[in-house]
This record gives C-alpha cells, structure tokens and sequence, in this order.
C-alpha cells in the first residue's frame, strides 16, 4: 500500500489552499520549548525533534532551521535530499525570505503557533502572510496523538512561599501602573506560578497547558479544560473563573472593546493581537509576572538548597557505582551502554524523598553522540562506555520544593592529550565564571564571555548559551535571564537562580560539558556572586593541572570540602569511600 509522506500531503495542502508555502513552528500555542507529542508537528513532518526550530515548506523546497545546538543532530534525523538545514540566528527566515521569495509570494502559517515579535519581522518581508485559524495537522496528522489532558494539583504555599491572592496583587499592582485593564497571561509557567498550580501536561515540565486573564483587580479568568481540575481543592478552583481553553480568544475578542490589554510580543500568539484590535488598544510589554517569578523568596530558595542536597546524594551514589561498574563491565566485554546508565541513575533518583520525576530528558552521551549538545539516548545510537573516551551527563531532578540541573562529564582512563586541553579549558572557563564578583543588574550577556575566554585562546567556541535561569519545581529553561552571546537585557539581582555551563563540542569525536546551577546572592553592599547549590564532585582526573592556577585550584579544593562534609551523612555507605577520594585536595592527587 502507497502511504503519502508528510511533506507530499502537506505540499498537496498548499495547493489546494492556493498557497505557495507553509511555516511549521517547533513550538505549540505557549511557545513551550518541551512539547507534548500532541503538539509535535515539526518532528512528524521532517523527523527533527529538538527543542527550537521551524521548517519553512515550499512547493519544490523544504527547509529546517535549527540553532547551533542543533546543527548536529538535525543533519542525522532529517532526510537531506529532502530537508535542506539552516542557521535559525545566523541565517533567520525573515533573511531568508527577503533574499529568496518573489513579492506576493502566499505563506500560510497558524495564528497561534506564531508570535506578533516574528509575524512583524516576517511582515517586513516580500511575502504575503496568511492566517490560519485552524491547523492542517488536524486533518494530514492521521494518527495524531491525543491532546493532553494532564491533572492540575495545588502547590502549598508552604513550598511556594507566597499565596496566589498576594501574587496576583501584585501583577494587578503593575496593571495599574500601566492603566491596563487586563493582562493576557499565555505562559504555562506564569499561569502554574500566578495560581499555585501546577500540571502534567507535558513531561517533565509541570505546568498545566492553559491561558488565563488578569484584571486589573486582580480577578482571574482560567481558560482551562475542567477535566484537568478534578484534583484540586474547591477553594482553590473558586477562586477563578473557569471557562474552557478554546474559549481564551473568542473571550479576548468580546472584552476587548474600549479595553487596555496587555500583552507579550514575543510569547503570546499573534491571534492575540488579531482579537484585539481594532476595537481595543494593546499594551506591548513582557508578562510582568516573568521577572517576578525570576526572583525567589526565602522559602522558594530554601527549597533549592534542601532538594540539591538530596540530587547531589543521588548523583554521588551514581557516580560511586560508575566507578566499580565502568572497568569491570569494559574488561568484561559487556561494556555499560548509555541507556544502561541513565535507567539506574533514575533508580539512584527514585531513592530519594520528594523526587517526583526527571526535569527533563537525560542526556547519557559516549563519545562522539556527546557531540550533539541536546542528544537523547535511543537503541538505534545506543554507545557503550569506556575507558578511552568522554561520557557526559545531563541531568536533573523536580522535586517536590525545587528543581536541579547539572552535568558532569566523566572518563575513566586516559583520553586523547588533546581531548584533556579541552576539558581544561572548559573547566577554567566555567571556574572564571562562576567566581566572579559583579555588580548587582548586571546583565547576562555582559558576562558570558568570561566562561569563553578560556577556549578562545585555543581558538575555540561552542555555540550555545553559558547558562539559563532555573524554575521552582517549573521549567528547566526559565526566562528570562540567559547567559549568553546574545544581548539580555534583564538585571541580575540577589535571588535569582542560574546554571553556569560552558562546553565544547567537536563533530564525531567528543563532547565536553561542566554545569553547576546558582544561586545569586549579595557579597558586598552592590555587588553579587554565585553560590553553589549543586553538590556533586568534578572529575578531575583529565584535567591538565599544570594550567590551573592557584586561586582555580583553592577554589576547587573549597568546593570539593563542601560537597563531602554536606553529602557524606546522606550517600550510601559503600559510596563514601568514592565520594572522599573523589573529593580530596588537588595537592594529594596533583
């Protein structure tokens, strides 16, 4: 039997839409950058499944743009006699459209998987946009999976430190400021932190997939499937209105008349803008509740620490059976594999209180698959690991009072010299960071190139940020602070929490990545530094000592006595004794 490809059936859409192309977003209607498989279109259209990038679909060209991560992994899941892969930040569509489409050229795209930031860029282009209300997905997308449906539970104030009325106060507080009339709040995570709420929608990322409108008297409309609240409390569920998810723009569209309506430019989907003008006037500003969220109160921090406390035993029991398990399954002839060691650092997890599940996929890398700095695991490119190369590890814990994420990268053995300068100079690039002192506001761009300067000097560079902001039992990837080339212009402030994490990646050969999450504290009237809240030693064993400097080493020796005097009490007992060699001064193993 002939089955019709994606992209056929996609092409066969256009024209019978009289469309010349067809914009395919990775994201889904709240930007999420993990999707639920319901809302996988790019993946089922061209096989690509990271976390960022669109394809733009042509009647004889289809094109995939992916960010450096990406670039990788993208040229081994697509077809490329297909799939043509482009820079998503070095060559963006908008570009590529100005230079390559003829004036009138008719590009269909989804009012909701399309921000008003990129549908103003895109305007500026010589094509013709036009909108779709309704998706080709539901009717090419045959065997699409089920919409998720995932329950909705109450997030104590005991862990979140603040009541969802005081929050809500508060936005209301900004509304006012601004002489808005509501704001249309379509973030997964400001709605989970605004209401004290948290979902299952996605894996992973426990936030409920709903859209909400705040008045500027703090009054809440929850535009969510009632399904997903049959676990919450009754005075929790009335204190919102609830009116199902389909009937946010419609709502939008009827209140908008004589209104103020704040929006986000670059999260809310331009259907937004569609509904509210003319009849009522838009307020373009960044969800105020975003940088709210990104500074955390004494119990939200308390939280942090206590659940990286319990991570760091769970990666510490891990790494200690790494090290017996490693050489005895290589000299065995039945090496470990990647999949085998992320199942039992899961298991090492699951012994732990309140874990509740991973924070995001894991990334269990041999060798040249760490190459690819988003890499999953599958059967098909399963590695064994041992001694003579790389393994790298990227992991991290929701917990019930926090969220983690780290990585380490690991080898047993001697890897290739050259190999050992890489991982040095990564180590001295993360260390020149993460010591650093700062004035507080200080933004993220203004300090990403410390963690460079190391690899720079080899004439070297990975092309991903240094860090990202870190939700509370929320998102891995929280914004909107970002270390990163890339200018962000948020301050950073005593409470906010980061991950620091330079690396280098070098196609088919090895992929390096060294991460601690921080938290920002103050360190002197002004200024700030980063506090570490991720306990777990750093493999030092290919670390070219010679090229560490006193200070680099002092501070590694600090850091090492910290992790063993927090941790030892709560390791298992056959894993002290790795944890204590793992931790001891440079000067005894140097």
């Amino acid at each position: 039997m002939h089955t019709t490809s994606p992209l056929t059936a996609l092409r066969q859409w256009l024209q019978d839409n009289q469309l010349d192309g067809m914009i395919v977003p990775r994201a889904d209607a709240w930007q999420s950058e993990s999707c639920a498989p319901y809302d996988a279109k790019l993946a089922w259209l061209t096989g690509f499944d990271g976390s960022a990038g669109l394809a733009l679909v042509l009647k004889d060209r289809a094109l995939l743009f992916v960010d450096g991560r990406y670039q990788v992994q993208a040229r081994v899941q697509v077809n490329l006699h297909e799939v043509e892969i482009h820079h998503l930040h070095n060559e963006p569509l908008a570009e590529w459209l100005a230079k390559n489409v003829a004036a009138g050229t008719r590009i269909g795209f989804d009012t909701l998987l399309m921000t008003n930031a990129e549908f103003t860029r895109l305007s500026a282009t010589p094509c013709e946009l036009v909108p779709h209300a309704r998706s080709p997905f539901d009717t090419l997308w045959v065997d699409r999976p089920a919409a998720p449906a995932g329950l909705i539970r109450e997030m104590p104030v005991d862990i979140s430190g603040e009541s969802s009325a005081a929050k809500r106060q508060r936005a209301a507080a900004v509304l006012a400021e601004h002489r808005a009339d509501y704001l249309a709040v379509t973030l997964p995570d400001n709605i989970a932190w605004l209401l004290n709420a948290r979902g299952s929608d996605i894996p992973f990322c426990p936030v409920p997939l709903s859209f909400a409108l705040l008045s500027r008297e703090g009054a809440v409309e929850w535009f969510v499937d009632d399904s997903k609240l049959n676990s919450l409390p009754d005075a929790v569920r009335n204190a919102f209105t609830i009116a199902p998810q389909e009937a946010f723009i419609p709502r939008c569209r009827q209140l908008a008349q004589g209104k103020r309506v704040m929006i986000d430019p670059d999260s809310a989907p331009v259907a937004l803008r569609f509904a509210v003008e003319p009849q009522g006037e838009i307020i373009w500003q960044t969800d105020p509740i975003t940088l709210m969220k990104a500074t955390k109160n004494p119990v939200e921090l308390a939280g942090y620490r206590e659940c990286h406390h319990q991570d760091g035993a769970a990666w510490v029991n891990f790494l200690a059976w790494l090290s017996r398990e490693v050489p005895q399954r290589a000299a065995s002839g039945m090496p470990l594999t990647e999949l085998d060691v992320q199942a039992k650092q899961l298991a090492f997890r699951l012994q732990q209180p309140g874990f509740v599940e991973p924070s995001f996929a894991t990334i269990s890398a041999s060798a040249s698959n760490a190459a690819m700095c988003h890499y999953h695991s599958s059967e098909a490119s399963n590695k064994p690991i041992g001694h003579d190369h790389f393994y790298l590890n990227d992991s991290g814990g929701q917990y019930r009072n926090g969220t983690t994420d780290a990585t380490r990268t690991l080898a047993w053995g001697k890897v290739d010299p050259q190999q050992r300068l890489h991982y040095t100079a990564v180590l001295k690039g993360f260390l020149s960071l993460i010591t650093l002192q700062f004035p507080s506001g200080t933004q993220g761009h203004q300090l990403d190139a410390f963690a460079r300067r190391p690899l720079w000097e080899l004439g070297l560079d990975y092309d991903h940020g240094t860090g990202h902001g870190v939700g509370h039992q929320l998102l891995i990837h929280e914004n909107p602070h970002r270390f990163a080339q890339k200018v962000n212009p948020w301050p950073l402030v005593a409470g906010n929490i980061m991950t620091i994490e330079p690396g280098y990646y070098l196609g088919d050969s090895h992929g390096i990545r060294i991460e601690n999450q921080v938290e920002i504290v103050e360190s002197r009237p002004g200024f700030c530094k980063f506090a570490s809240l991720t306990l777990i030693p750093i493999d030092l064993s290919q670390v070219e000592l010679y090229l560490l400097s006193e200070s680099e080493k002092q501070w590694l020796d600090e850091y090492h006595q910290q992790v063993r005097e927090a941790l030892s009490p709560r390791v298992d007992s056959d894993a002290r004794p790795w944890l204590v060699e793992a931790t001891a001064p440079i000067r005894v193993n140097g």
